[in-house]
């Protein structure tokens, strides 16, 4: 377990802001790079403090749950954006959607000085060395994964990358990857649909490169599995060559 503080909240569109966290305690935490991946901790709106778990095993969310709410701090799964040990910050990134969710309803309020705590989880992004290119595709909830993703590749990485985002606004224009890299923007731009069935249907229309490939997919539940059966039903895909995480599900929150 690593406690930590707000360092700055950066909006950095309509619908995306980065807050830095930092503390000496970060020099425990082993930069991996990728879409390395944390329980992030952070108290409910009202609590004075931050209450974090003393256990670093699986016991910690017993540990947690079994406190009142009162005391009990909100646990969410984020991607570590940047990694900045040699000042001893990260970045993390958050889709805001409004006050009703509470991380989102966290990172809009959320000021430098108030406290916070990530727990490593490691990486899920491990492609074959076989696979002649990769297929990358988020909403908006993983948008940040996929960029740390391509900010961490070799120059050598081939890839198509479908990233949708809620409007034009929140497209980001200094996002390039390596040169074998082509990244698709896919605004939603108020059309009213369910956040990754635009990233969906586009990649059903596609024309993809041959040969094999590794393919990581993430956000509303809905995208990753209806990519994965479309890849492995309707363009022959092995299974073990998709890494797909459900990273919410729409009209349902986690529980608190």
């Amino acid at each position: 377990m690593i406690t930590l503080e707000v360092v700055r909240n950066t909006r950095l569109s309509p619908h995306f802001t980065s807050v830095t966290l930092g503390g000496p305690e970060l020099e425990r935490l082993h930069p991996m790079g990728f879409d390395q991946t944390v329980r992030l901790f952070f108290p409910r709106e009202g609590q004075a403090g931050l209450r974090m778990p003393t256990l670093s095993n699986e016991a910690w969310m017993a540990q947690v749950l079994l406190l009142p709410k009162s005391r009990r701090p909100w646990v969410r799964n984020y991607t570590l954006r940047r990694v900045r040990p040699e000042v001893n910050e990260v970045d993390i990134e958050f889709a805001l959607h409004g006050t009703e969710s509470p991380a989102s309803a966290w990172a809009l309020r959320a000021r430098p000085g108030e406290p916070a705590g990530i727990f490593d989880m490691g990486i899920s992004y491990l492609p074959p060395a076989e696979a002649a290119w990769h297929l990358l595709v988020a909403d908006e909830s993983a948008l940040p994964a996929v960029l740390a993703i391509l900010d961490s590749a070799p120059d050598s990485l081939v890839a198509e990358v479908f990233l949708e985002v809620p409007e034009s606004a929140d497209i980001r224009g200094d996002v390039r990857g390596p040169a074998g890299v082509r990244i698709h923007w896919l605004p939603r731009d108020g059309a009213g649909t369910m956040p990754g069935q635009l990233a969906l249907e586009t990649v059903k229309r596609a024309v993809l490169p041959g040969g094999r490939f590794y393919t990581w997919v993430a956000g509303e539940s809905r995208l990753p599995t209806g990519l994965r059966r479309h890849l492995v039903n309707d363009r022959g895909t092995a299974k073990g060559d998709i890494a797909f995480l459900g990273y919410w599900r729409h009209g349902r929150s986690s529980p608190g």
